[in-house]
């Protein structure tokens, strides 16, 4: 399909991302999902939350349509491989989890190695209930971002956020120099 052709909130998701997939409509149609569902409006700073559980093209699509950045600190990113948006919304506590199904539905959508166009025209035209499972959401309201102290690893020099250091005795290490020194690094939540 060729981009001129696109809905008109759907041409500057692709500018941004940079071309349009597959992976990038799962995020353009979750996004306008939640907007329905709830609705939503896009965040201006932190009274919209969305947690991710994947770091896909979809997400490209959720930041720029629904305002939910890393910077501002409301996306939320959950590595679990799955294409599931969770949008809460601060003021009132409600919310809702998109959950993509089109995998589930194997026999109803195209091959994904088949013909890429066909695939884009799923996307964009199947109704939401043949995309994603829609509930409430699973998660708690998290905890707005903080603004954390910033140390300076004793090992590289650099300046960390103090909850992303390791101490040892009386040094403070990042989390690569500690891992590189053998000792116990754990995952950041």
């Amino acid at each position: 399909m060729e981009t001129t052709n696109l809905p008109d909130d759907l041409k500057p998701v692709v500018k941004f991302h940079g071309h349009l997939c597959p992976g990038l409509l799962i995020g353009y149609r979750a996004a306008k999902a939640a907007r329905d569902q709830l609705p939503l409006t896009r965040a201006e700073d932190e009274e919209l939350v969305c947690i991710v559980e994947n770091d896909s093209c979809s997400v490209d699509a959720v930041q720029l349509m629904t305002g939910c950045t890393f910077g501002k600190g409301n996306l939320i990113f959950k590595d679990f491989g799955k294409q599931v948006f969770t949008w809460l919304r601060r003021p009132d506590g409600a919310g809702v989890r998109l959950a993509y199904i089109g995998d589930r539905n194997r026999e109803r959508l195209p091959d994904p190695t088949a013909d890429r166009a066909a695939r884009v025209e799923r996307l964009l035209t199947a109704p939401d209930k043949e995309l994603f499972e829609i509930g409430p959401p699973q998660t708690d309201l998290p905890s707005e971002a903080r603004i954390r102290k910033t140390l300076v690893c004793d090992r590289c020099g650099e300046g960390v956020m103090e909850t992303r250091t390791v101490k040892d005795q009386d040094q403070t290490y990042c989390l690569p120099c500690a891992s590189a020194l053998g000792l116990k690094v754990e995952a950041p939540c």
